[in-house]
Parts: C-alpha cells; sequence; structure tokens
C-alpha cells in the first residue's frame, strides 16, 4: 500500500519533486530519441541503461505516492506511462548493445510514441479540474426583470438589423440602445 500523500499541496510537492529529477533525463532521451545516428556512438548504451535507471526510479517514486481524490486516474496514467518509457529504453539500448544504432531504427517511433506519452501524462495530471462548487441562483427571484431584458435584447437586435438593412441610422441607433439597456435591465 501506497502512503497518503495527505493533501494536494504534499502531492503536488512531491510530484514536483519527480519532475524536477525526470527533466533532465527526458531531455536527453528525447535528443537520442531524435538524433538517431547518435546511437552508433560510444558509450551510448551504457548512458541508454542509466536513463532507463532514472525512469524506473521515477516510476517507483510515482508508485510511492498515494494520488489525493480526482487524480487517480491521471496518477495511474503517469505510473503506467514511465513503465512504458522505461521498458521501451530498455528494448533500444538491447538492440543497440546486440546490433548497434540499425537494430533500433525499427523501434524509435514506439520509443518517441512513449516519450511523448510520458509528457502528455505528466499535461495531464498537471490539468486536473478542481471542483466547481454549484452556482446557487435565487429561487424566489421573480421573473418580470429577465424578461424585459430578454424583450429589449431581441427588439433591440431586430431593430438593429432591420435598420442597417434599410439604411436607416435612428432605427439601428434605437437598436444598439435597446441591447445596451437589455443589459442594465438583467443586472443585479
Amino acid at each position: 500500500m501506497a502512503p497518503k500523500a495527505g493533501t494536494p499541496e504534499h502531492y503536488a510537492e512531491e510530484m514536483g519533486e519527480l519532475w524536477t529529477g525526470l527533466t533532465r533525463t527526458l531531455g536527453r532521451l528525447d535528443r537520442l530519441a531524435a538524433e538517431p545516428e547518435r546511437l552508433d556512438e560510444d558509450e551510448v548504451e551504457r548512458a541508454l541503461r542509466r536513463l532507463q535507471y532514472s525512469l524506473h526510479l521515477a516510476g517507483e517514486h510515482a508508485y510511492g505516492v498515494e494520488p489525493p481524490d480526482g487524480s487517480q486516474t491521471a496518477h495511474a496514467e503517469l505510473a503506467d506511462a514511465l513503465r512504458c518509457a522505461r521498458d521501451t529504453t530498455a528494448e533500444v539500448a538491447d538492440a543497440v548493445e546486440d546490433d548497434g544504432a540499425d537494430a533500433a531504427a525499427p523501434l524509435l517511433h514506439e520509443w518517441r510514441g512513449a516519450l511523448f506519452r510520458l509528457r502528455l501524462a505528466r499535461l495531464r495530471l498537471a490539468a486536473q479540474p478542481r471542483k466547481r462548487q454549484p452556482l446557487e441562483l435565487p429561487l424566489d427571484e421573480p421573473i418580470g426583470r429577465p424578461l424585459l431584458a430578454f424583450l429589449l435584447a431581441l427588439g433591440g437586435a431586430l431593430a438593429f438589423v432591420a435598420g442597417a438593412t434599410l439604411a436607416v441610422w435612428p432605427l439601428w441607433v434605437l437598436g444598439l440602445v435597446a441591447v445596451c439597456a437589455s443589459v442594465l435591465a438583467l443586472r443585479p
């Protein structure tokens, strides 16, 4: 069982720490995925293994925090994206180790997709909607003011269109004044 994060603020702090450590790793992985010719360089296989391990640690960090209510789905998506990015990076590292960059070429699109999915999961987690308070409308308000506002807006719009169509500017101005008056009529 994962420890509770306690509050949304504590959870945000934990996720901030996770992304602080993961930003550099993702940047390096993105550069390697964008320039596959670099996979032929010396020591790239070891670098991929270190980056894979960084993804593994980040996955453990994410697993170690229980998200607040309403964020469970996005948090699970983040944990799964971390796992997929780690596994795909391992496959690329295995291919580079066995047969070089040419063997990793068929995996590049999947690898880039896994890295993109990880960034997308982060955005979804950060954009969790907050619970909105229901709008309380007074039920005892008479219908007179809203009805007057509606009729002024409707009449004003019709007068504006008629005045503009017939080139009768006083009717056009009267329509504008009626629409503006509808806003004032509904004002509390």
